[in-house]
């Protein structure tokens, strides 16, 4: 059961939400019982439907909790389908949610949607400014998921999220890719879905780290400057990747910076492929700037395992900047991302009535 509370009034409400630790440390909606039942009409599935466990708590995750954490973060009814589909990424056991709440690195979920459930559950934004603010589909559904790894899976601040800093990523980090403007297939097409699925994909990832190129448009060989750059952004050795050897990784590419590698003759596998070739770390200075993880060979350090570790995607406007994000690179399975087809069949449309 989702446990009530009552209150003199909405402020009051929210004083008590936040006294109790459940928000993000922002004022939220507060979540009514009429709201959430609006919320969970959405899905078109039952309330006490159980999706799994959240660590470390290990809280019961059901489609009303769900809800709770939807309602509380500002999403429509509409979003709903996208939420479910994070949350069911994000207690797959690939995924090292408990482990990944309790790191003290800074990493955080990082939401990507692809598939028609970007125009049809959002829109989610997958251009100029896709992280940051004004985008109201990715500042909620990003924000609904880690209110659910508070109230559900027990995550807070110094007592079971050990993160040292954390990264503002931690309050929400989600945004689609354009596959509109993208010069390769999909991204999930490539993960091995349907074209015509929507497909919610979560990587654990670090902040984004902005990657500078401005290549001369006559230089037939800039595209290998690219693929350096975005290399040395991804696996520098300030990373846990560079020096831990291993986790998985997000590549961001503009619009501009696709272009060129798409002109080159790089398919999204190439591009993968090129750059974790460039990600290796000479194993000396490896031993030399981090020596807590030293080793005793001096061979050089071979960033990723496989390409496969590398995730491709186009999003954002175009321009000078592409960003890259590093990530956790533990875990019993370094953290690895885990794709999940949205089950858009199951939601539902909802009068449009005001719920107190």
């Amino acid at each position: 059961m989702t446990d009530l509370f009552s209150a003199a009034d909405e402020e009051a409400a929210l004083e008590d939400l936040h006294n109790r630790h459940m928000t993000d440390g922002l004022p939220v909606i507060i979540p009514t019982p009429a709201r959430v039942s609006k919320m969970v009409l959405a899905s078109g599935q039952d309330a006490d439907m159980i999706l799994g466990t959240m660590g470390p708590a290990n809280g019961m995750a059901t489609l009303e909790k769900v809800a709770v954490a939807a309602v509380m973060a500002g999403c429509l009814p509409d979003y709903m389908p996208l939420v479910v589909a994070a949350l069911k990424a994000v207690i797959d056991p690939r995924f090292d949610l408990t482990e990944m709440q309790a790191t003290t690195h800074c990493t955080a979920p990082l939401i990507i949607v692809n598939g028609p459930a970007r125009h049809t559950c959002g829109p989610v934004s997958s251009s100029y400014g896709a992280l940051g603010p004004g985008h109201r589909a990715n500042a909620s559904i990003g924000r609904a998921l880690r209110l659910a790894m508070i109230n559900i899976g027990g995550g807070r601040p110094g007592t079971s999220d050990m993160a040292l800093l954390g990264h503002p990523g931690k309050f929400s980090y989600c945004l689609a890719e354009n596959e509109e403007a993208s010069p390769f297939p999909p991204m999930h097409v490539d993960l091995g879905f349907d074209s015509q699925d929507s497909v919610v994909t979560v990587i654990g990832a670090e902040a984004p780290h902005s990657v500078l190129f401005s290549g001369d448009g006559d230089d037939p060989n800039q595209y290998a400057l690219l693929l350096e750059v975005l290399a040395i952004g991804l696996a520098n050795a300030a990373t846990n990747n560079a020096i831990l050897t291993s986790g998985m990784a997000t590549i961001v590419l503009n619009p501009e910076h696709a272009s060129v590698l798409h002109k080159a003759g790089l398919s999204r596998q190439d591009i993968a492929t090129e750059i974790y070739q460039r990600c290796k770390m000479d194993g000396a200075e490896a031993n030399r700037l981090c020596a807590g993880f030293a080793r005793k060979t001096l061979n050089p350090r071979q960033a990723f395992t496989g390409p496969e570790q590398l995730l491709v995607l186009m999003s954002g406007g175009s321009g000078l900047y592409s960003m890259v994000m590093p990530s956790w690179s533990a875990g019993a399975n370094k953290n690895s991302a885990v794709s999940v087809k949205v089950e858009a069949d199951f939601y539902c449309e909802v009068p449009n009535f005001n719920g107190g």
